[in-house]
């Protein structure tokens, strides 16, 4: 059975995002063929997919190796989301489907009732469901995929505080929807744009230690998960 490059690609991306491959190290094909359990031909081509994303960079005399972004770099993508998310937004309020509401309410009330009851540990993944829906819901596939890709490079270059304010977090959240359902694009554009400055305001410039990074590699799964690809 071959196994797709982008669940390849996938599987590698994660584990740059998850901090297990250190800024700037070498990613050999062998190495990752066998890390995955693959062959070197989904590496190279998930390779080539992940320089083109940015997450990999191409050197004289030592192959492919993790990008090393600078801060500027870092700095550009929060401005990028900043300009994206609203824009997002505005498209969803005119090309939404009910199925996209059904799923945008069902996260807020989820999301709602964690933040009531305090529990944090599920608000980040909630999240970020919520605004991968949204994307999808512009109806634009382009932006959709502009907006996956920052929120995949923020991850991997930012740390996020746990907000304040998880409730009114959660609340902005609710708003925006509202604004979708109506189809009113500025409000849920100028809905968006707040939420997203204030959720800004919480990224931290990621500065793990080495021994952090080892312990990632230790916790890291090196298999690529292929039980969907039996079916």
């Amino acid at each position: 059975m071959r196994i797709p490059a982008h669940s390849v690609c996938t599987a590698i991306r994660d584990d740059i995002v998850a901090g297990v491959y250190e800024r700037g190290s070498r990613l050999t094909e062998e190495l990752l063929a066998r890390r995955y359990g693959v062959s070197r031909v989904p590496v190279r081509e998930a390779l080539r997919t992940l320089e083109a994303e940015g997450f990999v960079v191409t050197r004289r005399h030592a192959g492919a190796c993790v990008a090393e972004p600078t801060e500027q770099e870092a700095a550009d993508l929060l401005e990028m989301r900043l300009l994206l998310e609203p824009l997002g937004a505005a498209r969803a309020a005119q090309r939404r489907t009910e199925a996209h509401l059904k799923v945008l309410r069902g996260l807020v009330r989820l999301g709602q009732e964690r933040a009531r009851r305090g529990n944090s540990d599920d608000l980040r993944s909630l999240g970020g469901w919520f605004h991968e829906t949204l994307a999808q819901a512009s109806g634009s596939p382009a932006l959709t995929s502009m907006l996956t890709q920052l929120r995949h490079k923020i991850a991997w270059m930012y740390t996020v505080e746990a907000p304040a304010g998880p409730v009114e977090s959660w609340t902005e959240h609710g708003a925006i929807v509202d604004a979708v359902a109506r189809g009113d694009s500025e409000r849920a554009r100028a809905v968006t744009a707040l939420h997203t400055e204030r959720a800004t305001a919480a990224h931290r410039l990621r500065f793990g230690s080495a021994g952090e990074r080892a312990e990632r590699v230790r916790n890291s799964q090196h298999p690529v998960n292929t039980a969907s690809l039996r079916h």
